[in-house]
């Protein structure tokens, strides 16, 4: 046989060979492939599918067992679309065919139903497998179980803009709303809404009585009567013919604070129908989780949208303002707020900054109203009384000022400021007397700031800075603040007895105050209030009022002021029934440092040096305020 074919055949021999040689290597290869995928696909955590162009199902991982609870045999025998959930068919549908017409898919997420008929949320990533023609005739779709990370994101969602006492809508919501009705109505100027703003009335007392957890459960209960109200038809109370529904949106501010947006309202009468509801169902009793039973009320401020309100805020600040009225008014009732209050606010805000500006500035000074001795008419002490000489007003009375300066909390500092000013005035007065009579000072308390955590260091500091002795310092607490927390007052008088200052109960006769509450305080004197001394003369039962006090006073070993004597009838009445002491117009107006130093020189002049008393340790003693034996 010739060499060439010899040479042909081994050729022929040696590629027939590596054919075979290849072709057991590529199946050697896709069998580890298949094997790796395999391993790959049982053994991963997430949810791995094959999927035909048409949807049919030809593989499953196991994870679809384990997440989804279905078997092979179960999943086989549905399409792959059929336990996705109605609302989410179509964008995975669609998802599917962008795949198979682009062969890259994309990321997305979607419902499907577990075994037990629970919804799980898939993360889904599908890629495509093209035949050798180049065309996609099957999908790898990867699906990630993403459940509980979705309701974490709608956890944390839900809590930004809701309460997490209550489960209502918070701040944040509602102003959302509230911006959405005032763009709705800047486009339509012919739509109305409203605001009701809710507020329990002595919220703060029952939570310092009953406790927190009483407080709570106050307000969970409250938010779901304040729910039932504006639920359905019961939205506003009115014949069903004549029924217009309202859409509402209830939030809880903060605090015992409620609001509810009455949105596109017909009639501004729907929002009065609500507050009334509402008041209908805060009357009704709550229960707590002790068995008792608490009732408590509510004061109800009512907005309605104008064209005057340029910004979604301005009608939340109307409610809260005709709310503060309601609570004014003596609390549990509605206040619907109109042109007139608006100005009334408008004109507090302004009121407001100017106190702020006076504050730094130093706008505020001091005049002094003697306190004196009827008998001779001496003069013991003066009360200092606060004045804001305004830039362009000049001298404005404290009524015209102290409400908003005890709203804003600036009758603290203010407070503060008059404290350590009068006090240092005091020892100049006293240096400048050389003894010949005893002097002190008297100063009023607000509110706030007998409340106040500093006061006692704040009342030490004045008192060593100005080098007094604290008996010569008298503060004066009016009836109604020392009667508003009975408990507190007690503690806090007990505080203020031991830095050894002389306290003094003001306006007393026109408060709250019971016989019970005066026994436990501790008290030096008591200023009985001008209205009273004003009708001493013409009314028979006023003058028995007095005398009733006067006999209250030296039971309890007090002294007994009279404020606002005007005419010598006047005090000669009250030296009769044995009244001491006595401040009023008939004496002296409220003078400044100059005019108090003049009447003290006046008085010097008259007064004969005399021995102090002093106690057992030298220091002196002050003849009003001590008790009589």
């Amino acid at each position: 046989m010739p060499t060439w074919i010899w040479i042909v055949l081994i050729t022929m021999i040696l590629l027939l060979a590596w054919q075979q040689l290849r072709i057991f290597q590529i199946r050697r290869n896709f069998k580890k492939r298949e094997e790796l995928f395999q391993i790959v696909t049982e053994n991963a955590a997430d949810m791995i599918a094959l999927v035909d162009v048409k949807g049919r199902r030809l593989y499953n991982s196991p994870a679809y067992k384990t997440i989804l609870g279905y078997s092979p045999a179960e999943l086989g025998k549905t399409s792959a679309f059929e336990q996705i959930h109605p609302d989410d068919r179509f964008k995975v549908l669609e998802a599917a065919r962008e795949a198979r017409a682009t062969g890259v898919g994309k990321k997305l997420q979607y419902r499907i139903r577990h075994k037990d008929g629970s919804w799980k949320v898939l993360e889904s990533v599908a890629s495509a497998i093209r035949n050798q023609k180049g065309e996609v005739d099957k999908l790898v779709i990867v699906n990630r179980d993403v459940t509980e990370r979705k309701q974490a994101e709608e956890r944390l969602e839900h809590n930004s803009f809701h309460d997490g006492l209550t489960g209502l809508p918070n701040r944040r919501l509602f102003l959302n709303r509230l911006q959405q009705a005032f763009a709705r109505r800047q486009r339509n100027p012919q739509l109305q809404y409203a605001i009701l703003f809710v507020d329990i009335d002595g919220f703060k007392k029952f939570n310092d009585i009953m406790g927190q957890s009483a407080g709570d459960l106050l307000l969970i209960q409250l938010g779901l009567r304040l729910q039932a109200c504006l639920r359905g038809d019961d939205t506003i109370s009115r014949p069903k013919e004549e029924f217009a529904p309202v859409d509402a949106v209830l939030s809880r501010l903060g605090g015992d604070e409620f609001t509810v947006l009455l949105d596109t309202i017909s009639d501004p009468s729907d929002s009065m129908r609500v507050a009334n509801r509402i008041q209908a169902a805060v009357r009704e009793p709550f229960f707590l989780q002790n068995g008792s039973e608490a009732r408590v009320s509510a004061s109800v401020g009512i907005a309605v949208s104008t064209a005057l309100h340029t910004r979604p805020e301005n009608l939340l600040q109307d409610a809260e303002t005709a709310m503060r009225r309601a609570k004014a008014l003596g609390g549990g009732r509605c206040e619907v707020f109109d042109q007139g209050m608006h100005s009334r606010a408008m004109n507090r805000l302004h009121l407001e900054g100017e106190l702020r500006v006076a504050m730094e500035r130093e706008q505020f000074e001091i005049v002094y109203q003697p306190i004196v001795e009827l008998a001779n008419r001496r003069i013991v002490a003066f009360e200092a009384l606060l004045r804001w000489q305004h830039p362009e007003q000049g001298l404005i009375s404290p009524y015209k000022f102290l409400d908003a300066a005890e709203d804003t909390g600036l009758l603290v500092s203010i407070g503060h400021w008059l404290l350590k000013r009068c006090t240092r005035q005091l020892k100049i007065w006293q240096g400048e007397l050389r003894n010949q009579f005893s002097l002190g000072m008297a100063v009023n308390l607000s509110a706030r700031q007998f409340a106040h955590a500093n006061l006692l260091s704040e009342i030490s500091a004045s008192i060593r800075v100005a080098g007094i002795e604290p008996a010569a310092l008298y503060l004066e607490v009016t009836e109604n603040i020392a009667a508003a927390n009975p408990k507190f007052t007690i503690t806090r008088l007990g505080e203020l007895k031991r830095l050894g200052v002389k306290i003094i109960l003001d306006d007393f006769g026109c408060g709250a105050c019971s016989l019970r509450l005066l026994r436990q305080w501790p008290l030096d004197a008591l200023k009985i209030d001008k209205s009273l001394i004003a009708e001493v003369l013409a009314d028979p039962d006023t003058t028995g009022m007095v005398e009733m006090i006067q006999g209250i006073a030296q039971a309890k070993h007090l002294q007994v002021i009279a404020e606002g004597i005007e005419n010598v009838s006047q005090l000669e009445r009250l030296r009769s029934v044995g009244c001491e002491f006595g401040q009023g117009y008939f004496f002296s107006h409220p003078v400044g440092t100059d005019g108090a130093e003049r009447l003290l020189a006046q008085q010097a002049q008259t007064t004969p040096a005399r021995r102090e008393k002093t106690d057992a340790n030298g220091s002196q003693l002050l003849e009003f305020g001590k008790h009589k034996p």
